[in-house]
């Protein structure tokens, strides 16, 4: 299964709530009124400023740590010598900086249980 951004949208729709502000008779006699749904774009909004700040986080060279997910981290890599696995022919690759992603250890601890 892929993961979408438009997926992760939905969950977080689905799972927060924003607490309104308005009073009214009728909240406080059903206090699961006070909290709404976000909206779609809302929601996406708020996905893509989490993913900006990580994006921001990683072009600065930082590393991003998720509690109980993991870390990205980006690693530096020098010129070297390779191959174009097509045709044979040797080639030169650029110096480059790679993300890489280290996941910690409780969600090693789920997917190996």
């Amino acid at each position: 299964m892929t993961l979408k951004k438009s997926d992760i949208v939905e969950v977080v729709r689905d799972h927060v709530r924003i607490y309104v502000r308005t009073r009214s008779s009728q909240k406080f006699l059903f206090p699961e009124m006070k909290y709404e749904p976000l909206g779609p774009d809302r929601a996406a909004r708020i996905v893509e400023s989490l993913f900006n700040l990580i994006k921001s986080a990683l072009i600065r060279g930082e590393d991003v740590k998720i509690a109980g997910f993991g870390k990205f981290y980006v690693r530096f890599k020098w010129a070297r010598k390779g191959r174009n696995p097509v045709t044979g022919e040797a080639m030169t690759l650029k110096p480059r900086r790679v993300v890489l992603f280290k996941p910690s250890p409780k969600l090693k601890e789920k997917i190996n249980p």
